[in-house]
């Protein structure tokens, strides 16, 4: 088919599809213009009231904007703050630090004071600060910022004629990572801890070396500061290096905590500064690790690990206020929920319990949790309760209005067995007024990762589809977080391998159910879903149609060309060693196979899958005359699908409506 008929064809489809914004009681997509998103809400030292992350779409100028609000710990007197995002309660109460625009440009620290409403910009920084921390007195507020490296090669130029208009001088690179998806090539330079007066002033950078240091953490003597980082010969070559150290402020010295072959990182204080938990494990040449929680003396000594035996990982971890034990959160099977376990050891406790996913953010004094809640039906919101009485409740309600009326698709969960005596999770979502009589079109759409977890956590765009008429199929297949380290790592080395089977026997388990046409089948998936949606239809035609976007299709050049080297480690061998495996793994080896209409869709500026890898499998479509066409989401890096929003607002609908156009095109009806 010719390329111009091909788009007027389906910029026809994208049109019908709109259409369906007419459907009032449908979750129709121009409603994602008007979603709204939580996040980071931080409880009161007197746990009365709550700060949080509000972000909307400006769909005139096709961005996010984050505004700041605040509301009673009941969720009354809900209400607007300041514009602006991360807000950090001081000690007493009286303030927050936050990040917002300022002068001269870009990110800088404020303070606004409550009592008065007073906001003071407390830093005028050259570059974007992160993970504001308030000391324990008041004083003081430490954070992280790039500073510029000096580069090891350089050369002089003759001088410019007066007047002469030359092109910027060359970009040389030197180091082994030097780019970033989501924020294009690295400053040639490392990641520093600063301090600055909590009144304003000059900071103070109190780390140095050619090292990136993580998040600050206080100890309660407001003078010592703790943190993770690789301050090690040749850091940026250890796989997995990170250390936890301690910094004092009044004498300079940076003290080594942590020294086993493998990462330790998230270093948390207990409330009297005698003891320090965090996450590690041993280092292995295994894909998927599960972490551990260890605790520690505040000098590094006596270490030990409290989670021999839990196959989670623990995330989020929360001191208990009486110093007793950790609070943390974990991936299971789909959820996460809120776990205790001993400063002395024993078997970890739940705290929570539900078909939700919760991430905690604060934990106050007296016991209040405050968090953020999403389940099959109901979109993140912020989430207050008691330690005595864990049963989340919602203080905010940002998208009811605009559920309001609407009905949405039954989420139905499966089970089913699997080749190597695996069982496989997964979730249908299906149409609302759903009739188990008619048959309908099914997505089966693929998580990317590959270690990660689909969870039972509201999803719009599936929700959207479902809408459309569409049955959506989503599964955990093995090599998923959340299932424990023998699930995880059972795709090492062998990734996509029995995988594939996992997906394929999913498809059939809904085809079980009977209401599924089986003419109708189609396949998607984004990052590692696009490598398996690739490699799905290089080994099956049983899908009408396929979109594969931001794919790895040649792993030999992906290696190479992504932004971090660890991707070489997914390989029981370098490629210039043996590069048979690179190549047996590779979708494009089975380009030859391919008779699915494939799409690749992708963002022009990704980073970690580069466009050059979906260029390959789209010339070597057309080379053998198989239906396709590249989608380029311009001015967008690889997480235009990410929870929070991709970089412009209006790619997130290009994407929701070119996958489902392309479906469409081929739908027989």
């Amino acid at each position: 088919m010719e390329r111009k008929g091909l788009l007027v064809s389906l910029a026809l489809i994208i049109l019908c599809a709109a259409s369906g914004f007419a459907q009032k009681d449908r979750l129709t997509l121009d409603l994602f213009l008007d979603w709204e998103y939580v996040a980071s809400p931080q409880l009161s030292p007197d746990g009365r009231q709550i700060v949080y992350t509000r972000r909307w779409t400006d769909k005139v100028n096709d961005k996010y904007e984050d505004e700041i609000w605040i509301m009673n710990v009941d969720g009354s007197r809900n209400r607007f703050l300041v514009k602006g995002s991360q807000a950090q309660w001081s000690p007493d109460g009286t303030r927050i630090a936050f990040i917002a625009p300022g002068q001269p440009s870009g990110a800088q620290i404020f303070v606004r004071w409550l009592d008065t409403g007073d906001t003071t910009q407390i830093t005028h920084l050259e570059r974007s600060p992160s993970n504001i921390r308030w000391s324990p007195d008041g004083k003081k507020i430490a954070f992280n910022m790039i500073v510029p490296a000096t580069n090891s090669f350089t050369v002089k130029p003759p001088p410019k004629p007066n007047g002469a208009k030359w092109i910027d001088p060359p970009r040389v690179i030197d180091r082994l990572n030097y780019r970033a998806d989501g924020a294009g090539y690295r400053p040639e330079g490392f990641m520093h801890i600063f301090i600055v007066s909590a009144d304003g002033g000059t900071p103070r950078q109190v780390t140095d070396g050619d090292y990136n240091h993580g998040a600050p953490e206080w100890m309660p003597d407001s003078d010592t500061l703790v943190f993770s980082a690789v301050r090690k010969p040749d850091a940026e070559y250890l796989r997995n290096g990170t250390e936890i150290y301690k910094l004092s402020l009044r004498t300079g010295r940076i003290q080594q905590l942590t020294d086993r072959d493998g990462p330790d990182v998230n270093p948390t204080v207990s409330p009297d500064g005698r003891l320090i938990a965090y996450t590690g494990y041993d280092q292995t040449d295994d894909t998927y690790i599960v972490s551990k929680l260890y605790l520690m003396d505040a000098d590094g000594n006596n270490k030990k690990v409290l989670t021999p035996d839990f196959d989670r990982s623990p995330e989020e971890l929360f001191w208990a206020p009486d110093g007793s034990g950790i609070y943390f959160t974990t991936e299971d099977r789909g959820t996460n929920n809120l776990w205790f376990i001993s400063a002395t050891g024993g078997a970890p406790r739940q705290i929570t319990q539900g078909n939700h996913q919760l991430s905690v953010t604060a934990i106050g004094k007296d016991g209040t949790v405050v968090g953020i809640l999403t389940g099959p039906q109901q979109p993140p919101d912020v989430v207050v309760f008691s330690l005595k009485q864990p049963t989340p409740r919602r203080v905010t309600f940002v998208n009811d209005d605009l559920l309001a009326g609407r009905k949405l698709g039954e989420v139905e969960e499966i089970w089913y067995d699997s080749v190597g005596g695996f069982k496989i999770q997964g979730w249908i979502v299906k149409p609302p007024d759903f009739d188990p009589h008619k048959k309908y079109p099914l997505i089966l759409y693929i998580h990317g990762g590959p270690h990660a977890m689909y969870g039972v956590g509201f999803n719009f765009e599936f929700q959207n589809h479902a809408a459309e008429g569409y049955v959506v199929l989503y599964v955990n297949p093995r090599g998923s977080t959340g299932y424990g380290q023998t699930f995880g790592n059972a795709i090492k080395n062998n990734y996509p391998g029995d995988d594939y089977v996992d997906l394929m026997r999913g498809v059939d388990e809904a085809i079980k159910r009977g209401y599924i046409d089986e003419r109708n089948l189609f396949v998607c998936g984004g990052s590692g879903g696009g490598v398996l949606t690739a490699w799905i239809v290089g080994h099956t035609d049983r899908f009408a149609a396929a979109v594969s976007m931001k794919p790895v299709v040649n792993w030999y050049s992906f290696v190479g060309t992504t932004d971090s080297a660890m991707w070489y480690y997914n390989f029981k061998k370098f490629p210039w060693e043996d590069p048979q495996e690179h190549l047996r793994r590779s979708p494009l080896a089975y380009v030859g196979n391919v008779k699915t209409p494939t799409m690749l869709l992708t963002g022009e500026l990704d980073l970690r899958t580069p466009m050059e890898q979906t260029e390959q499998f789209y010339r070597a479509l057309k080379m053998r005359k198989v239906d396709t066409v590249m989608v380029r989401l311009n001015d967008e890096y690889h997480g235009f699908n990410a929870p929070l929003g991709p970089r412009h607002p209006s790619n997130r609908l290009w994407q929701i409506l070119y996958l489902r156009g392309w479906f469409e095109r081929y739908r027989k009806k």
